[in-house]
């Protein structure tokens, strides 16, 4: 009868429950007699809708918490305990349980101590662990997991790496992982390669670090690889600088280069100058007029190493102020000991030349085309143009330079080309004793030159002919010409043996002539003029004397050396000795 009645009072709590909508469902009610002695058991909690829990029996555990399913990623550690801190199962009578999990349809790399699974996923998809618990008498109960594994996130550039600079013998360290942040993936790994060498680098889990050797570029790429073998790469330029570089020194005011700052002497500008216009004669484009910031900064590119592959030369190597910016060797040495191909230019005057081209044989169509190709030259300089931007990038003194020149600080290979240009057109040689000669407005060239000086001058102007081709009051050449070094061609120049001629300006200093450098002095080049022009088809009529031949001035000794003392009154000490032209690399 007892037995009876407390059945009935299950069965009418369980109706009521039933009426009062209870969350969930009530588990099932079981009441043992062993003994004359009483058990029962009611679930506490619900397991969820995607779990597959055994219902409880006399000879089982019960499940209290579900486990729900659970997301992975192919490649990266997985870890979960399905015993949910021992509170997923309870035990019926036993203390304690232990746990059995299995895998449905395979592992997928993971495996389990007791009901905590870990391990890898190699593959994605749906996959199941079946975790059986049981209690000491045998009784047990299960849990179907699911784990849901989706395919690897990829590895991504985050933050790319710029351009670093290093110096000879320096200890260089960069972390080129940027802490860990300049890719994204799951527990990435990283390696570095170098090209075309390590330069005495190395590195260790993406950190460069070492002692450069030589001066170069090297290119560092970083490939960072996540667990399950993907992987990215980023690649940066380590720019290795040599160790005797130093920065400009410059005035707290610019120097004044522009006209505005530093007017044209009056017999230059004057459209209607004794001796003929100068000003005329113009090539400066009005997309580039010279400014004092613009000059500046090409002063500083003009002198400076680094515009070569080794910092070895600049463009002062070839064209130095003190030689009217040229050289005194017959040809050039280039930045790997290499000759160059011609006799360098001087540049003084270059401004004054009215078809606007350079180079001997005016292969460049502007100044601004000229400036650009020694530094890519092959045995002149041997950068190329992106090389050169990325170094200059590096130097924090060009980044003020830039910005005052052009109005941002952005470097690139068109404005180097303008600074460079506006520089080398501010080089105008004015203030020679033959300069001096117009300061009262009306040329009084006896109050300045000598008398052998002045007879030259005549003879320049008239009988030898030299005024011809040396125009202007700038001593400029007026066009390419054939002038008959050869009988037979050696060199066609801009075509047919025709060369362009730099302005006279301060030739005493600018030893050897020609370009080719074949005469050592001035006193040989008036020679040649006299006697020694040779006929060939291409020789320039100017040249010609009688029957065609190559022109026979006959010239006394006199003469030609009043001619040559001439010429040296176009030395113009003032502008080879200015601090504004002068190098401002203090060493």
């Amino acid at each position: 009868m007892k037995l009876d009645r407390m059945r009935a009072t299950v069965s009418n709590r369980a109706l009521r429950i039933s009426h009062s909508n209870s969350i969930g469902r009530l588990s099932t009610a079981l009441a043992f007699c062993s003994g004359g002695l009483l058990a029962a058991c009611t679930s506490a909690e619900q397991p969820s809708s995607g779990s597959n829990v055994t219902s409880p029996s006399a000879s089982e555990t019960v499940a209290l918490i579900a486990n729900s399913s659970q997301l992975a990623t192919v490649g990266v550690v997985f870890t979960f305990d399905a015993s949910r801190a021992s509170t997923a199962f309870r035990a019926l009578r036993a203390t304690s349980l232990t746990y059995r999990v299995s895998f449905a349809p395979s592992a997928n790399g993971l495996s389990a101590a007791g009901a905590r699974i870990r391990g890898v996923p190699l593959v994605a998809g749906t996959f199941t662990a079946t975790i059986t618990a049981s209690d000491a008498t045998g009784r047990n109960a299960t849990d179907v997991l699911t784990i849901v594994v989706g395919s690897a996130a990829p590895v991504t550039l985050a933050s790319a790496n710029a351009a670093q600079g290093a110096t000879v013998g320096a200890t260089f360290n960069y972390d080129a992982t940027k802490g860990g942040t300049a890719f994204t993936g799951a527990s990435l790994s990283y390696a570095v390669t170098f090209a075309p060498n390590a330069n005495g680098l190395s590195s260790v889990n993406g950190r460069v670090l070492g002692v450069p050797s030589a001066v170069g570029t090297t290119m560092a790429t970083v490939i960072a690889t996540d667990a399950n073998g993907q992987s990215i790469t980023n690649a940066f330029a380590i720019v290795t600088f040599a160790a005797d570089l130093v920065a400009p020194s410059l005035p707290v005011a610019a120097f004044a280069y522009s006209d505005a700052s530093s007017p044209l002497p009056l017999h230059f500008s004057a459209a209607n100058a004794p001796g003929g216009s100068v000003i005329a004669l113009d090539n400066t484009p009005v997309t580039n007029r010279t400014t004092d910031a613009g000059a500046t900064l090409g002063r500083v590119l003009f002198y400076d190493r680094r515009v070569s592959l080794n910092d070895r030369v600049s463009c002062a190597s070839c064209h130095q102020q003190q030689f009217g910016f040229a050289d005194t060797a017959k040809l050039s040495r280039g930045f790997a000991g290499g000759s160059t191909g011609r006799h360098s230019m001087g540049l003084q005057n270059a401004r004054f030349y009215q078809r606007g081209r350079f180079f001997w044989d005016e292969r460049a169509a502007t100044l601004e085309a000229q400036v650009l190709a020694p530094i890519q030259d092959v045995t002149e300089m041997g950068m190329t143009l992106d090389n050169l931007v990325t170094k200059l990038s590096l130097q924090p003194f060009y980044a003020p330079l830039f910005q005052a020149a052009f109005g941002s600080s952005d470097i690139s290979s068109d404005r180097i080309a303008r600074a460079l240009s506006q520089f080398v057109r501010s080089l105008v040689s004015g203030t020679s004793r033959f300069d001096q000669a117009f300061a009262g407005g009306v040329p009084n060239f006896n109050s300045v030159l000598t008398a052998q000086e002045i007879q030259g001058q005549q003879l320049f102007n008239g009988p030898a002919g030299c005024a011809r081709c040396h125009t202007s009051n700038a001593h400029v050449s007026d066009d390419i010409h054939n002038t008959g070094l050869d009988a037979t061609v050696t060199d066609v120049g801009a075509g047919q043996g025709r060369f362009k001629a730099p302005s006279l300006r301060n030739i005493a200093v600018r030893t050897p002539y020609m370009h080719d450098g074949r005469f050592a002095t001035l006193d040989q080049v008036v020679e040649f003029y006299n006697v020694g022009v040779q006929a060939n088809p291409n020789l320039d009529n100017r040249l010609r004397g009688n029957g065609g031949q190559g022109q026979r001035l006959n010239l006394s000794t006199s003469d030609k050396a009043a001619i040559v003392s001439y010429l040296r009154a176009l030395t113009d000490t003032e502008f080879l000795t200015s601090a504004k032209y002068a190098s401002p690399f203090a060493r």
